[in-house]
């Protein structure tokens, strides 16, 4: 049995210049779905993971425009609708995609906890920027009705910032397990999504947190609880490079666990973009995975042979 874990950012179904429909996303979607489903037709078994940082964005802003007429929900909340609203779109492309080519699996998506440290420092310093942007006027009531820490951009915008705290465990990882490795019928699995919903455990029992936790380090954990052997990052970049976006960049089609790291000490890869990305390739092989493979959607065939993108190894 072959089988992989995938990550799909947010980003590859509302891109700049999108209005983010749901015609829009669904036609974004389809793109990326063909390629998986030449995927299941190389004889991989998939389990999908997948980003939702336009989605819960568009979740917030509704939440902000109707708080007169209906409860706010709180982020941890949205960001469960936001699994449920990606997940419906995603399942139904890719059974599309797979009927097209005669192949009838089961593809379902799991609304997925992930477990943080209460005492995480993350949650002492907000980071993860989220919603809409605001003046610098709005900001200070906003701070002071809502209890929001509110932080300017690097474009010199204010939005709110909420903690991103370490993945710890994965609340649903058993039943995820199991339905990828089962002997009798094949199914893909789609989960944590968004990085899932982060929980803390109190006295045995799981509370909801706001927060966002990074979808590529959630993805590492999965795969790592899963028993998974082969972990996959889509992006928005061919390969990852040293020296990006300057005249000395340098594209990387190897690098073994131990180059990574050092790259990555070196400060070649950026927390706000390739950073995580690599970290959690580091902990998945650290983990006893075997490999990770780093490119586009449009470019993942290519990629499987050999042709192009980055794999981190073991070495």
């Amino acid at each position: 049995m072959k089988t992989a874990t995938v990550a799909l950012g947010g980003n590859s179904l509302i891109r700049p210049g999108d209005k983010g429909t749901a015609e829009e996303q669904f036609q974004r979607m389809g793109k990326t779905c063909e390629k998986l489903a030449s995927m299941i037709t190389r004889g991989y078994e998939l389990v999908l993971t997948h980003g939702n940082g336009p989605q819960v964005g568009n979740i917030l802003l509704r939440n902000e425009l109707s708080s007169s007429k209906v409860p706010s929900l709180p982020l941890d909340v949205c960001g469960a609708e936001s699994q449920g609203q990606i997940g419906y779109m995603f399942q139904q492309t890719l059974r599309n995609e797979l009927i097209k080519r005669d192949i009838d699996m089961i593809i379902s998506s799991i609304i997925t906890q992930v477990v943080v440290d209460e005492d995480d420092p993350a949650f002492k310093d907000p980071t993860k920027f989220i919603g809409p942007s605001y003046t610098k006027e709005e900001t200070k009531d906003m701070e002071k009705k809502k209890n929001w820490v509110i932080k300017k951009t690097a474009e010199d915008k204010y939005r709110r910032v909420v903690p991103s705290p370490e993945p710890k465990e994965i609340v649903e990882s058993e039943i995820i397990h199991d339905l990828v490795f089962a002997e009798d019928k094949n199914y893909v699995v789609i989960g944590a999504g968004g990085g899932g919903v982060p929980v803390i455990k109190k006295n045995g029992m799981l509370k909801g947190v706001e927060g966002v936790i990074d979808k590529d380090k959630a993805t590492s954990v999965l795969a790592s609880e899963i028993d998974e052997t082969f972990l996959v990052l889509l992006t928005n970049v061919e390969k990852v490079f040293l020296d990006y976006g300057k005249e000395s960049e340098e594209p990387l089609d190897s690098v073994s666990i131990r180059e990574a790291k050092r790259y990555l000490d070196q400060g070649h890869f950026p927390p706000g973009s390739m950073g995580p990305k690599v970290e959690a390739s580091i902990d998945f092989l650290k983990n006893g995975g075997e490999k990770v493979l780093i490119t586009t959607p449009e470019k993942i065939l290519e990629a499987l042979d050999g042709k192009t993108g980055t794999f981190i190894h073991h070495g």
